[in-house]
């Protein structure tokens, strides 16, 4: 089996196909009925809500709504869009600091160990082994009686125990494996636990990666900070086609079923209306908006009813579409729509009910009243009903809040916030056009009396009227209107700063110019940035918990159910990484160094966890620390080949510079050093004789060093 391959059972219960000809449409009259009520009712509670996001998406758009009415002396239309500008920028913060590390925010790491389980093991390869030596031990593995036992404290079972599926694994080295960390550098160390948690971290990583999970997140969080509420949806499995060509050249591709994730739209999302958040929902249903193309793929899903699904298209299209898509669309067509609306059910159906359908039940669910379901239907046709197939039974939606609202299950955006400074905004805007305009153009006052009647009125340059009566200049002179546009300006700037306070974006956290006072100065800045992320670190949090934290765990728990390999299984946990990324990279990296510099004491270095350290200054410069970091027994062989490295050039003894490096002459005198040094020779600084004379000079001084005597000495 391939090793990132997923096996879904096929025990699961459903409506199978092969009830399509002995299954009439009597037998399901109750279960749709009882679907589009609940859907109904989910519809009719969030229409407040649908509002809220019809007037936050013409906000953003810069469009006026039904709602506002304009007086005739109004001429101006303008738009300013300042929550356009606000929206992007949360949305941008939020996406730079989910994706800082250039990596999906989520890991897996170990539990807490319980008591008996072991965390690490170890090995010495340069450590005799005196346990084979004394007893002679030919294999760690025996049975009484064969002369091989291990002695008293020496055995393997409780060791084999501990290391659970990656016994196979060190079965090699089982004779040489030592309890608890290492703590020699030639030592091997292994982590059960960690190797299981950094596999399982991989494959979700690579699961989340061939699914898209980027890009749907970060259409999840622009919803989030327009509309005040992201959606995610997922896992859930889904056969995917890899390309694949035979030794023919022919095209045969091949089917895996693999988890996926993608967005959900606010729009299409349809709670239930007594939960305030996923823990409380207990059905949840999306509206789908389909081809022919895309309910044809259905077929190839499992447990879906292709027979139905056929029939389902032969009746043709029945997408009707609703009072708020006009709004959405910038061209809304008169004609019909040539989709299918396909509506999705997740949650608790009566048990009874679903038996009735045919659902055969587990013996060990029969007890319970209700049960989770997963049902498909279209036009008032069944097209999928299938018993959750995860456990414990889980609804696969996330959705997490910008503003958190305590009171119901939608959160508060950006645009919601500033809906009233925007209004404001708009009108002193439109106050100072109108005003602008009337200011800078003449009032015409025309007395006919003094005109021949019947000319053309308008006025352009050149334009002559002829006069009958009355004195130059009082038939047609102009006023000039006051203008007070500098007094509305005043008025937008102060309902901007009021949605600089609303939002808890202020303008200088996007690079907006002109801040006076602290925020001239470098310090200054990061203080201002440090307390204007503090609503955005509210917002991430609420991310991490409401559908990083969600998401991953319901990847986990599907590998943990369908995934065969055993090496990724153990107790570990999900931890959403959001948050770490909140602090500006340049601040983060300076405090990493700092702490490097306090913990090179070496009364403070044993505290300090350098491995981890590194590995946050790494990230902090937009580094990949798997890459650029070793773990600590590749750190400890890199620091043995230094060492090695090192050795021969610390002891090869220093290069002393040509003219000799005596003493220097403590009394000035000479200007040069005192000692035995090289003879110059001709050509060379400091040589005064001539050629016939070098030899003689140098047998001389080489006679006069051998015989004088030793530093230091007394003659």
């Amino acid at each position: 089996m391939a090793e990132d391959e997923i096996m879904i059972e096929d025990d699961a219960i459903s409506l199978e196909d092969s009830d399509d000809t002995s299954k009439s449409d009597i037998d399901i009259e109750n279960i749709i009925p009882f679907i589009l009520e609940r859907y109904k009712r989910a519809e009719d509670y969030r229409y407040q809500d649908e509002e809220r996001w019809l007037r936050a998406y013409r906000n953003y758009r810069g469009l006026y709504g039904p709602d506002v009415q304009f007086t005739e002396a109004e001429k101006s239309r303008v738009f300013i869009k300042v929550t356009k500008t606000k929206t992007l920028a949360a949305y941008g913060q939020i996406v730079d600091v989910l994706f800082a590390n250039n990596k999906f925010p989520l890991s897996i790491e170990p539990t807490e160990l319980p008591e008996g389980v072991v965390a690490d093991v170890h090995f010495d390869p340069k450590k005799p082994q005196e346990l084979m030596a004394d007893n002679n031990l030919e294999s760690p593995y025996g049975f009484a009686g064969d002369n091989k036992e291990f002695p008293k404290g020496a055995t393997e079972k409780t060791l084999q125990e501990k290391l659970g599926v990656f016994e196979n694994k060190l079965q090699p080295v089982a004779d040489k494996l030592e309890e608890g960390p290492a703590k020699t550098p030639t030592a091997i160390e292994f982590s059960p636990a960690m190797v299981a948690a950094k596999k399982m971290q991989k494959k979700i990583h690579d699961q989340l990666e061939e699914s898209g999970a980027n890009t749907n997140l970060r259409s999840s969080a622009f919803e989030m900070a327009l509309f005040g509420t992201g959606i995610m949806k997922g896992p859930f499995a889904t056969d995917k086609e890899y390309p694949n060509w035979n030794d023919n050249g022919e095209y045969d591709p091949l089917f895996k079923t693999v988890p996926q994730v993608s967005h959900v739209s606010v729009w299409n999302f349809y709670p239930d209306p007594d939960a305030n958040s996923m823990n409380e929902a207990q059905f949840v249903v999306e509206r789908h908006k389909m081809s022919r193309t895309q309910l044809r793929n259905l077929k190839k899903r499992p447990y879906f009813r292709g027979q139905v699904i056929d029939e389902v298209i032969q009746f043709g299209e029945n997408y009707v579409k609703k009072y708020w898509e006009d709004d959405l669309s910038d061209y809304a067509p008169e004609h019909g729509v040539d989709r299918f609306e396909v509506l999705e059910y997740w949650g608790m159906c009566d048990t009874d009910m679903l038996e009735e359908q045919g659902v055969e039940i587990p013996n060990e669910l029969k007890e319970f009243d209700e049960l989770q379901a997963n049902i498909w239907i279209c036009n008032d046709r069944l097209l999928r009903l299938v018993l959750n197939p995860f456990k414990p039974a889980k609804i696969p939606y996330a959705a997490a809040p910008y503003e958190l609202n305590p009171y119901s299950f939608f959160g508060v955006g950006i645009a919601e916030n500033m809906d009233d400074t925007q209004t404001l905004m708009n009108g002193f805007m439109r106050m100072a056009v109108d005003n602008a305009v009337l200011s800078g153009n003449l009032l015409i006052e025309v007395d006919e009396t003094n005109l021949v009647p019947g000319q053309d009125m308008s006025i352009y340059p050149g334009k002559i009227f002829r006069r009958q009566s009355g004195a130059p200049g009082q038939a047609i002179f102009g006023t000039k209107f006051p203008n007070v546009s500098q007094e509305n300006m005043m008025l937008f700037d102060k309902a901007r700063v009021l949605a600089d306070e609303s939002t808890g974006l202020p303008s200088y956290a996007y690079g907006q110019t002109g801040i006076q006072g602290v925020g001239r100065t470098a310090s200054g800045i990061s203080m201002l940035m440090n307390a204007a992320s503090g609503s955005i670190k509210t917002v991430i949090k609420n991310v991490d918990d409401y559908l990083l934290r969600p998401l991953g765990e319901g990847f986990f728990r599907f590998n943990m159910q369908f995934d065969y390999d055993s090496e990724i299984k153990g107790d570990l946990e999900v931890k959403a990484r959001g948050t770490e990324s909140l602090m500006a990279t340049e601040v983060r990296s300076q405090r990493l160094m700092q702490f490097l510099q306090v913990t090179s004491n070496p009364a403070l270095a044993p505290f300090a966890k350098f491995q981890y350290v590194i590995r946050e200054i790494a990230k902090s410069l937009d580094l990949d620390p798997d890459k650029v970091t070793n773990n600590m027994n590749e750190a400890a062989l890199q620091a043995e080949l230094m060492k090695e490295f090192q050795a021969p050039m610390e002891q090869q003894p220093p290069q002393q510079p040509m003219g000799g490096t005596g003493v220097q002459d403590p009394t000035g005198g000479g200007g040069g050093n005192i000692g035995v040094g090289q003879a110059p020779i001709p050509g060379e600084q400091g040589f005064s004789g001539n050629v016939g004379q070098q030899q003689q000079g140098v047998e001389q001084t080489q006679t006069n060093v051998e015989q004088s005597p030793a530093v230091g000495s007394v003659q």
